[in-house]
């Protein structure tokens, strides 16, 4: 398979990883009134990419490049999400590729076996040696997640405030370049920054009664 194809089935929404069902804030943004309609869509998408999308791009390039092992990268992803639900949902997420990628590539060859990132990785940690063994570059493993940040966000989006969905295609081939520059960043080096709203909508998402969306 080449890198190409495979970047596309890993950033297909119908991967079945369990991503569709966090919808990275969204929901709480909608119920607070934060996001309205495209326009705040818009600025909440970009505001994703930049911070969440970008930090855990950075650190799955670490991973896939070696540049960090397991334990440090679990531990550089924890204290770049103070947010214990946005932790407990990244693990949720890492989980799900983790037993996809058992499935697809059952013996990776790298000198190592998939039980070495525990139960309960990190999204970033099971991304970033998804990408190595893939045949992905650090770059494509990067703009995987930075995507994924962005289209699971736009189409939860989509479904809670009932928007077009060609509108919301639209809106996410318009932030393309952002998605792509943000990767570059990403494959660049670790990033090291959070968003304290991000983390605010997460942790008030799991005080909701009955919420659509697992985070």
């Amino acid at each position: 398979m080449s890198s190409l194809t495979t970047l596309l089935a890993l950033a297909d929404s119908r991967l079945p990883t369990g991503g569709h069902v966090h919808s990275g804030g969204v929901e709480e943004a909608v119920t607070s009134r934060l996001v309205v309609d495209l326009e705040t869509l818009e600025a909440y998408l970009r505001r994703r990419i930049r911070t969440s999308g970008l930090v855990t791009a950075s650190v799955a390039a670490a991973v896939h490049r070696d540049d960090l092992t397991v334990a440090e990268a679990d531990a550089e992803t924890d204290a770049r999400t103070p947010s214990p639900a946005a932790r407990g949902a990244s693990r949720a997420q890492g989980r799900g590729l983790l037993r996809l990628a058992r499935r697809v590539w059952p013996a990776p060859g790298q000198g190592w076996a998939w039980d070495e990132l525990g139960a309960r990785p990190h999204l970033a940690v099971t991304a970033g040696r998804v990408g190595a063994v893939s045949g992905l570059d650090p770059f494509q493993s990067a703009l995987s997640l930075v995507y994924t940040t962005m289209t699971g966000t736009a189409t939860a989006a989509q479904r809670l405030l009932a928007l077009d969905p060609a509108d919301v295609a639209a809106l996410t081939f318009s932030l393309a370049p952002l998605c792509e520059d943000t990767a570059e960043l990403a494959a660049a080096g670790l990033a090291d920054l959070s968003d304290p709203l991000l983390d605010e909508l997460a942790q008030r998402h799991i005080q909701r009664e009955r919420p659509l969306f697992v985070s």
